[in-house]
C-alpha cells in the first residue's frame, strides 16, 4: 500500500481527528505514527456505549470524572487504559502506564509508552485527564 507521494504506507491511514477539511476541501487524512497517535487518544476520550456499531469501544474514563482522587481511583484509570489499548488497538504492544496523580488541581496526568508493532520503534504519550471530585 502507497501514500499519493509514493512512500510505503503499512501501518494504516485514516481520517484525521478533529475531522476537518485540508486547504484543497478533502478530508484532511493522518498515517502511520500518527495515525496510531490519534487512534490511541479516541479510544482514551471515547466510553463504551458511545459507538452505535462497536458499543464496548474506549476506555471509559468518563464514568471515573467525579471520582476522588486516590489510589484506588489511580488503580482503576491504569487497568481501564491498559485494557482499551490492548484490546481495540492491536498495533502496539510493550505498553507501560506511568500516573501522576495532582489532588489539589484534579488532575491525573497519564503517560503512556508503546512499542509499534511493525517498526519496533517506541513512543509516549501524555494525556491529561481532569477529574471533579464530588461534593458531599
Amino acid at each position: 500500500m502507497e501514500e499519493g507521494n509514493g512512500k510505503p504506507n503499512f501501518l494504516g491511514r485514516g481520517w484525521a481527528f478533529p475531522v476537518v477539511p485540508d486547504g484543497a476541501g478533502n478530508i484532511q487524512l493522518a498515517s502511520d505514527e500518527e495515525d496510531i497517535r490519534q487512534a490511541i487518544l479516541l479510544i482514551l476520550r471515547t466510553n463504551p456505549g458511545e459507538r452505535v456499531m462497536l458499543p464496548e469501544f474506549g476506555a471509559g474514563l468518563d464514568g471515573i470524572i467525579f471520582g476522588v482522587i486516590n489510589q484506588s481511583t489511580v488503580a482503576l484509570v491504569r487497568h481501564r487504559v491498559e485494557q482499551a489499548l490492548v484490546l481495540w488497538e492491536p498495533r502496539i504492544d510493550r505498553i507501560e502506564i506511568q500516573i501522576t496523580a495532582a489532588p489539589r488541581r484534579g488532575l491525573l496526568t497519564i503517560e503512556i509508552s508503546y512499542r509499534i508493532r511493525a517498526t519496533n520503534t517506541f513512543y509516549n504519550l501524555v494525556y491529561p485527564f481532569e477529574v471533579e471530585e464530588a461534593a458531599i
